[in-house]
């Protein structure tokens, strides 16, 4: 009865130290406990279902500042053979704001971005004459975020290659073909193409396809025939008879033959930009072939291969007939009718020869151009 009585005393002695050591903090520490009351209610209502989560977190004043702190981005750019590419754009996006920064990378190939919010982020990466290079990623509160090394490849370009020679030399080996082309396989027949397209030629060609073709052996036996049938006819009496005379004759033929050719064939067709030659056509109705011989009379094709007025071969006739006034002994008729009978009688002579060239020339000559049309 007494020890009962005893411990039951202990107890109570206990209990009221207890009660005394709570009452001793209440009243010197308040705010303590305070803090720690209103924190056991709310683990309390936490545990009992009764706030959320985030609410109690906000209430009790326990937002991380790490959630806070800014972050920084940074990275290098090279290329595909391993060196830093300086001067490369660098372009930052954020999914949840508006603002777009951009840099360049520097001398050592490195960028940056400094003070970032946290969250996701897109880099686009451009340099001339390279392909866009894009990186995603997510920065996290106060962390640097090193992007692994951008590597930027050269821009595929479509590029078309021509192979092929110039036009020069394309018209150069054209006009070997050119001098081939022989009438019964002795008759120069340089002035004619077969290929619808052929390349323009050059003034220094213009020049050396007449030198060719005055010089030719053809050309001073078609002379001398002519000076021949001219004395046999006596055409032009002054010139007299005999060796001199035939002389004279042959003198004046072959003058017509190197004027007429230069000028209408490499003078002017040069100054003017146009094509001396015929272009055989070979293909359409009997007709429409025949037009066409008599209108390249008049008509020709420019340098840049463009249908025009034949300047050259009217003017060059005029001109011809002109120089031959100088030459040739004088007549009754006055020096204009005899330059303007020379002149029409040189573009009927033009017509002519384009007439055969369409329908006969061709036929006789054993070889003729590459790519010629069909018949």
């Amino acid at each position: 009865m007494s020890l009962s009585r005893n411990n039951r005393r202990y107890a109570l002695g206990v209990e009221g130290l207890i009660w005394l050591i709570l009452c001793i903090l209440q009243c010197g520490f308040p705010r303590l406990a305070v803090a720690q009351s209103q924190q056991a209610v709310s683990l309390e209502a936490i545990q009992g279902g009764l706030l959320p989560a985030r609410e109690t977190a906000e209430s009790s004043g326990d937002r991380s500042p790490d959630q806070e702190l800014p972050g920084y981005i940074t990275g290098t750019v090279i290329d595909q053979t391993g060196a830093v590419a300086v001067g490369a754009r660098v372009r930052l996006a954020r999914e949840d704001r508006f603002q777009i920064q951009e840099v360049s990378s520097g001398d050592t190939g490195q960028f940056s971005f400094a003070k970032l919010a946290p969250g996701p982020f897109h880099l686009t990466v451009t340099a001339a004459g390279f392909d866009t290079q894009r990186f995603n990623g997510e920065l996290g509160p106060g962390q640097l975020y090193v992007v692994p090394a951008i590597r930027i490849a050269v821009a595929a370009v479509v590029t078309e290659v021509h192979v092929g020679l110039p036009q020069v030399e394309v018209a150069r080996e054209q006009i070997k073909e050119q001098e081939k082309q022989r009438v019964l396989g002795f008759i120069p027949n340089f002035y004619v193409s077969y290929v619808p397209d052929a390349a323009p030629l050059n003034s220094k060609q213009k020049f050396a396809l007449a030198w060719k073709s005055t010089i030719d052996p053809f050309t001073f036996v078609g002379v001398g025939a002519l000076a021949g049938m001219q004395q046999a006819t006596n055409d032009f009496a002054e010139y007299g008879q005999g060796m001199q005379g035939y002389a004279k004759r042959f003198g004046a033929a072959y003058a017509d033959v190197v004027s007429s050719t230069f000028i209408g064939s490499a003078i002017l067709p040069s100054l003017l930009k146009q094509d001396p030659r015929y272009f055989y056509k070979g293909t359409g109705s009997l007709r429409s072939r025949a037009l066409y011989a008599f209108a390249n009379t008049v008509i020709c094709k420019g340098d840049n291969k463009r249908w025009q007025p034949n300047y050259s071969l009217i003017l060059g006739s005029f001109a011809t007939g002109g120089l031959s006034y100088l030459y040739y002994p004088k007549s009754d008729n006055t020096a204009t009718e005899i330059v303007v009978q020379n002149s029409l009688i040189r573009i009927g002579e033009s017509a002519f020869e384009n007439v055969l060239q369409e329908f006969v020339i061709r036929r006789l000559t054993p070889r003729l151009q590459h790519h010629t049309p069909a018949e």
